[in-house]
């Protein structure tokens, strides 16, 4: 009998990228100033592999699904071994973010049910408060209660492990969304999610040999993940840096010939403030994160910067549009067209599809797209006929270009960070002075944009004070959103009134509150 076509790979990506060019260049540690082959870097997640077997096999595990490993770590090329050696064993990865409070962070854990907790020599003392399970660090531990990774089997693997064979459907991430209406969703992408991702970038940023992918982006979202995956399923370097640094970051790009990079809008802007001017390799620039203001744009395009502005979330692995820099300059505004199999529906307020021109919902479907959420509930609630409902109201021309006109809810995108006004509220209403509050964005050169609250002074505050405006001690009020908020998250302007003004229906009139922010607001900005 012939057997049928197979169209999925039964090894992981790193280890058929291994065997077809071993010899070629897979990692660059820009800080470090080392290399690896495919071959070299193969082994080297080998070692992490079996280290991950003998940690899972040790812990309690849950009989109900693959292992959950939470990972708490900066980008770095550990990430990189990490994430490939999950792969290789089977095992899904929970990214979190290095920048939340223990508080934000306990309830992902929770939610997430993680077997094991890797974190580094800067994350151990926030792992062991967070946890409720094995702690390991990739760096030498330095606290009781925290073990070596590496410590669970050697630095060589077991001869008899094997690894576990691919599957398409199969979760592989779990990614937290910005949580505009709540807590953040947990999205559930598969491998067939990021492969697919990658081929259609690849249709749209092109692929060349000669490519090298700067990495520095927090490797915890798919902005930083997805050179790591592209780069190895393209058989070209990713170039990682830890963090980014306008002038290191511009050293970066001239010395290892990078051809690409992803960043945020700060981050180019902050480039090209820093006087840098795009080396003869640079083929582009993707911008995601956050919308790129009309005038970084166009600054881009001045100092000739391959510059491709993408619209993507989460839950569609990254990117859903991208633009071309030619496209920039002759339709201002616009995303893009969606990427190769992807479609892209504009539906009114009864799911119901609208011509080119009108605005309304974007509805996004293709092998890009999250099969749904952790959470059943939240899944049946986000897809419809045409995909999954984005939530993003924006238009498409008659050539199949994007316009975002409303990010999804009032999210707040602030240096490429999504913060949910929700929670900032939340923490404002538990000080004891204060009785209600709104929380917004304003526009911000440096950042996107800013975290803006105006607050309504508690009674008993208000009663012993000259004015709305000395009713409020900034200091303490400061030191209580420390306690409760990651530093991003943190209002950096904040104003008093007597009562929020609301509209007719009685709801908070949030334009209103942004002009009065913008008229009367204190700056508290402090460094992100």
């Amino acid at each position: 009998m012939t057997p049928g076509p197979v169209d999925w790979p039964t090894r992981d990506l790193l280890a058929h990228r291994a065997s077809t060019t071993p010899d070629a260049t897979a990692v660059i540690d820009a800080d470090a100033d080392e290399s690896w082959t495919f071959g070299a870097f193969d082994r080297r997640v080998d070692a992490v592999a079996a280290s991950l077997e003998s940690l899972l096999t040790d812990s309690d595990g849950r009989s109900d699904g693959p292992d959950r490993l939470g990972v708490l770590m900066e980008t770095r090329v550990e990430f990189a071994e990490l994430y490939f050696a999950a792969m290789r064993r089977g095992v899904t990865v929970v990214p979190l973010n290095v920048r939340e409070t223990a508080a934000e962070l306990e309830s992902k854990v929770r939610r997430t049910d993680l077997d094991a907790l890797v974190c580094e020599a800067g994350t151990e003392g926030l792992s062991l408060e967070v946890a409720d399970c094995p702690v390991v660090s990739v760096d030498d531990p330095e606290r009781n209660g925290v073990d070596s990774l590496r410590s669970n089997s050697g630095t060589t693997p077991e001869p008899d492990l094997e690894p576990v064979a691919l599957e398409r459907d199969r979760t592989h991430l779990l990614m937290f969304t910005s949580g505009t209406s709540g807590e953040p969703k947990i999205v559930r992408l598969t491998l067939g999610n990021l492969v697919s991702s990658a081929t259609a970038s690849a249709f749209r940023l092109g692929v060349t040999p000669d490519d090298r992918w700067l990495c520095c982006l927090p490797m915890y979202h798919m902005g930083g993940l997805a050179p790591v995956v592209r780069s190895t399923l393209y058989g070209t370097p990713v170039v990682i840096q830890r963090s980014f640094d306008p002038e290191a970051t511009a050293r970066v790009l001239d010395a290892d010939d990078i051809t690409g990079v992803s960043l945020v809008p700060t981050m180019c802007k902050r480039l090209l403030d820093a006087g840098w001017s795009p080396p003869d390799s640079l083929r582009f620039v993707l911008l995601g994160g956050a919308p790129a203001s009309s005038e970084l744009l166009e600054r881009c395009l001045e100092a000739g910067v391959p510059v491709h502005p993408t619209y993507g979330m989460t839950e569609t692995a990254s990117q859903i549009a991208t633009a071309t820099p030619e496209e920039i300059a002759s339709h201002e505004g616009t995303v893009g067209r969606p990427l190769v199999c992807t479609d892209v529906t504009v539906v009114d307020e009864s799911g119901a599809p609208l011509p080119a021109g009108e605005s309304g919902e974007l509805v996004v479907a293709g092998p890009t797209v999250t099969p749904g959420y952790l959470s059943d509930a939240e899944t049946e609630a986000a897809f419809g006929e045409h995909g999954l409902h984005t939530g993003d109201i924006g238009y498409r021309d008659e050539d199949g270009r994007l316009w975002i006109l409303n990010r999804r809810s009032d999210r707040i995108v602030t240096g490429g960070e999504n913060v949910d006004p929700g929670e900032v509220l939340a923490a404002l209403r538990s000080h004891p002075d204060i009785e209600e509050a709104a929380v917004v964005g304003l526009e911000d050169p440096e950042w996107g944009e800013r975290v803006a609250a105006l607050i309504v002074p508690a009674a008993d505050a208000a009663s012993g004070a000259a004015s709305v405006t000395d009713a409020i001690d900034l200091e303490s009020l400061l030191a209580h959103c420390d306690e409760r908020l990651a530093g991003f998250k943190r209002p950096k302007t904040i104003g008093t009134i007597d009562a929020l003004p609301r509209t007719a229906s009685g709801t908070v009139d949030r334009a209103a509150v942004r002009e009065r922010l913008l008229e009367d607001g204190i700056d508290v900005t402090e460094s992100m």
